[in-house]
């Protein structure tokens, strides 16, 4: 029985994939809260905003979309390498978290260090290694010269057009429709509909709020399951010691080898890992290597797992 725990709590996430997204204007789906108005916004705000989303010319250099990292057929994620891959192929510190109900997080990105999903969207369109733009106003400038765009903006947001505050709101409105929910584990913990779910998920669902201690931070409440605690943890996987001192062959020329002291020439790693997760935006001891719990909605499409 030990054995196959496991297997059971892998059926029962597996089981999370099962629920279609919905729209936002749509009643509250069977598991999931309501949509805050002020987010869901209008359908006209709604198509720019999934326009803005999957638009490339967003990047600096025309080549990256909010959709190349987060791939809606991986789960709103990227699932192709443990890494997101940015601007000019750098990699990045971290992969894409799932956006499937990003609207219900408190606490975005995965050190929580935005809560606001408008103003998150700048967070990645200024980042130089992401979509490597240079401020605020270049973006807005290019996107009131497309002629494209002038009909769209006019639309959602009469008489303001193209701005920082109506791009982040769009984009927001458009990720309000990524949602989870509804799914045959709703319809059996939610609905009554015990059939839903087989044997192996419902034992499964018990580890899951029971023994292995998963729901104490992936949490399931009495009429909604978000999954989350909305809180950051040190579970420990942010640290990885790589240090690598030593003397080492190195081909210093064509066919010349020397035993080189590799902390000599600056060749090891000795220091901590530079990524201390939520410490970077509070400088508070606690939270070094802390991260903020990820939903489970949709998680069979979103490997790999954890922020690395």
């Amino acid at each position: 029985m030990r054995r196959a725990a496991p297997a059971f709590l892998a059926l029962f996430l597996a089981l999370m994939l099962f629920a279609a997204p919905a729209g936002a204007q749509e009643p509250p789906r069977l598991g999931l809260p309501p949509v805050p108005a002020t987010v869901a916004g209008t359908p006209a705000m709604r198509r720019l905003g999934e326009k803005l989303f999957f638009d490339r010319s967003l990047s600096a250099n025309g080549t990256l979309s909010c959709a190349m990292c987060h791939i809606p057929a991986q789960g709103f994620a990227s699932n192709q390498s443990a890494l997101s891959i940015g601007m000019e192929g750098r990699s990045l510190r971290r992969n894409a978290p799932s956006l499937y109900n990003v609207v219900f997080k408190n606490f975005l990105f995965h050190d929580g260090r935005e809560t606001d999903l408008a103003a998150q969207v700048w967070g990645p369109l200024l980042a130089a290694d992401e979509m490597g733009n240079s401020g605020i106003g270049p973006l807005i400038a290019r996107l009131r010269a497309d002629a494209d765009y002038g009909p769209l903006f006019e639309a959602a947001f009469p008489g303001e057009g193209a701005t920082m505050m109506t791009l982040g709101r769009a984009i927001a409105a458009y990720e309000a429709t990524l949602l989870r929910g509804g799914g045959r584990f709703d319809r059996a913990v939610y609905g009554g509909e015990r059939a839903a779910l087989t044997t192996q998920e419902w034992k499964g669902y018990e580890l899951f709020i029971g023994k292995a201690g998963c729901a104490a931070c992936h949490l399931i409440g009495a009429e909604t399951a978000l999954f989350t605690d909305q809180s950051w943890h040190n579970t420990g996987v942010g640290f990885r010691s790589e240090a690598t001192g030593g003397k080492r062959k190195v081909q210093l020329a064509p066919g010349v080898f020397e035993n080189v002291d590799l902390v000599a020439v600056g060749l090891a790693q000795t220091g901590a890992p530079s990524d201390v997760g939520r410490f970077e935006i509070t400088n508070a001891p606690a939270d070094r290597w802390a991260y903020t719990t990820p939903m489970l909605r949709g998680v069979s499409e979103s490997s790999p797992y954890m922020h690395d």
